[in-house]
């Protein structure tokens, strides 16, 4: 693949030699769901005909199972071992917004055990699987989700509250039921995740709280040989694709499509799978456009299975949290991923790693290259052990906890040709001061920001080839708590205020060469114990 700016010189790999993944194969033979007597005329609940026709599919061998144009109402469908389920173009498949439709299930929501709705399209234990063509596949997702006034228009908010559901006591979020309005008012009190499977309780306990418990679109869990091709997801009542504890899995020209208020309303989460390739798919909804996984917390860490040997490429996300995201709920680890030729507009964040104490995990062997980005909302780059949780203040002096198996890592990370056009930050790195983010590579980047880079708790930070255009500039690069960071060839604005500041007494070995100091009115600014010798200018 060409690339703008040539190979990184500290690349330890061939992007010729890219992990491989196995494709299903299926007959030829063709059930039509009409045939089984579903019908398309968008009143009619056909979930009994499709089912069957998938059953009768794979008892035979396994073939096509074909969704012609129409609308095609349905509850949940179970996919089968060697069907592929092809939406034709001129098709959709409309889940109802009946909640009575969909159990109450056991399953794996936000990297821990759950009870959930059953997702509308499922399948456990299977091989040689596909959903495939060009038609839409809509999961009803607004009939489930909660959302604030905030997040609508006003149009948007009276449109809302005329098709149903209950309105907050504030006036200020809308609820499709009791039973989701109850499950929120639980979150952060008594009982922060009404969904956890807990010894003694069984599917009764959690009926009044059911409504809220919303399911993933697609759920896959423990499959082999999956192809996804073609297919636009859309309107999910929570993460959108889920793929769990599987192999050899496939993506290709997908289109997942959530509103940018949707909760939850994750692309695709690929969680504790191995042999990935993602390739180019697009992304429009509500939280992480491509997000990696492996459990969250101890259950993680017990299940013990990375996501590994991934790549993706020719991918782009528009409206998301961030881009291409590892984590947070990364307790069984990630590793060999590859990512290249991806765009990010409008994204939360661009590339995104995020973590924090008690998860564990290591995050290690990560490539990523040829990335484009414009209008990010936040940081282009960005590395944070802190998620959801309260960082020290500079100079504050903090208990540093001892490192067990409840502490994340983040390590062996390169990212090379970088272009942004607009970002909050160019580059934020923060890890802890029990374990650092180390060994991070970011070479050949041009990144046009309101501020430069952050470096606060890592080691072996390289900074090379990268230009920082940037509107503040008092400094452009910060550096807190760190060891051996290497600024090489950096070029940044003409008469700019303050090169680099350095905070803390544990920041040392820090080099900026072959960079025209001149452009910068002050060179080095120190505080909190820190000392201007530790930076070296070549």
């Amino acid at each position: 693949m060409d690339n703008l700016y040539g190979q990184s010189e500290t690349q330890k790999f061939s992007w010729s030699n890219l992990p491989k993944v196995a494709a299903p194969a299926f007959k030829s033979d063709t059930f039509n769901i009409a045939q089984f007597g579903a019908k398309p005329d968008g009143l009619t609940l056909n979930t009994e005909n499709i089912n069957n026709a998938i059953k009768a599919c794979s008892n035979k061998g396994g073939g096509v199972v074909l969704v012609p144009g129409g609308v095609w109402v349905t509850g949940p469908v179970v996919m089968q071992n060697n069907v592929n389920l092809h939406i034709s173009r001129n098709a959709m498949l409309l889940f109802t917004n009946d909640f009575d439709q969909y159990a109450l299930v056991k399953g794996s929501y936000e990297g821990k055990p759950s009870m959930r709705n059953q997702s509308p399209i499922s399948g456990t234990n299977l091989q040689n699987i596909a959903i495939t063509g060009k038609g839409i596949i809509d999961g009803n997702g607004d009939s489930w989700r909660m959302v604030t006034r905030d997040a609508l228009t006003e149009r948007e908010w009276k449109a809302k509250i005329a098709s149903g559901g209950l309105v907050s006591e504030d006036g200020r979020t809308w609820f499709p039921s009791e039973k989701t309005r109850r499950g929120q008012s639980m979150r952060g009190q008594s009982l922060a995740d009404p969904g956890a499977i807990v010894p003694g309780k069984t599917e009764k306990n959690y009926d009044d709280v059911k409504d809220y418990l919303r399911p993933t679109l697609l759920n896959l869990t423990s499959c082999k040989k999956v192809l996804l091709e073609g297919v636009t997801f859309q309107n999910s009542p929570a993460w959108g694709l889920h793929l769990l504890m599987s192999e050899n899995i496939t993506l290709r020209n997908v289109f997942v499509k959530n509103p940018d208020y949707a909760q939850n309303g994750d692309g695709v989460d690929v969680e504790s799978c191995k042999n990935v390739l993602m390739e180019g798919c697009t992304f429009d909804v509500g939280d992480d456009g491509i997000c990696i996984k492996s459990g969250k917390d101890k259950p993680g860490r017990d299940r013990g299975m990375p996501t590994e040997n991934v790549v993706i490429r020719n991918c782009v996300v528009y409206k998301g949290h961030g881009g291409f995201v590892v984590g947070s709920e990364m307790s069984g680890g990630a590793r060999n991923i590859f990512v290249t030729d991806c765009s990010f507009v409008g994204t939360d964040k661009g590339l995104r790693f995020k973590t924090a104490r008690g998860r564990g995990g290591v995050v290690e062997d990560i490539y990523m290259r040829n990335i484009y980005m414009k209008d990010i909302v936040d940081e282009a780059i960005y590395f944070d052990m802190y998620y959801f949780t309260k960082p020290p203040a500079p100079g504050e002096k903090v208990e540093t906890p001892a490192v067990t198996e409840e502490t994340p890592q983040f390590r062996n990370i390169e990212i090379s040709n970088v272009v942004c056009n607009g970002a909050r930050k160019g580059i934020f790195i923060r890890g802890l001061p029990e374990m650092s983010v180390k060994n991070i590579s970011i070479t050949n980047a041009v990144l046009k920001s309101t501020m430069g880079a952050e470096v606060i708790e890592a080691e072996n930070i390289t900074i090379k080839k990268v230009s920082l255009h940037t509107s503040e500039t008092n400094p452009v690069v910060y550096v807190e708590n760190s060891r051996t960071v290497l600024v090489d060839d950096l070029t940044y604005n003409k008469k700019t205020n303050l090169l680099i500041k350095v905070n803390g007494n544990r920041s040392k070995n820090i080099k900026v060469s072959n960079t025209n100091t001149s452009n910068s009115v002050n060179k080095v600014e120190a505080m909190n114990g820190a000392r201007t010798k530790s930076v070296q200018l070549h």
